[in-house]
């Protein structure tokens, strides 16, 4: 794994942690927008679209 995988693993596992230590609709999102970031090779789209949808899982799961 080159330098540049590391950070993307890092920051996807960051990402990942914050959304299992919160729990809540901030987490979801940033989960969201990292893992549609990563699906859509760095489509804006993809992006906010899945920080939208991470907020809304998030949402659901704190109820």
């Amino acid at each position: 794994m080159n330098r540049l995988g590391r950070l993307r693993f890092l920051c996807v596992a960051g990402a990942a942690t914050l959304a299992l230590l919160t729990g809540c609709t901030l987490g979801g999102a940033a989960v969201g927008g990292v893992a549609g970031n990563r699906l859509t090779h760095g489509s804006t789209l993809g992006t906010v679209g899945g920080a939208v949808a991470g907020g809304v899982v998030g949402y659901e799961l704190s109820k």
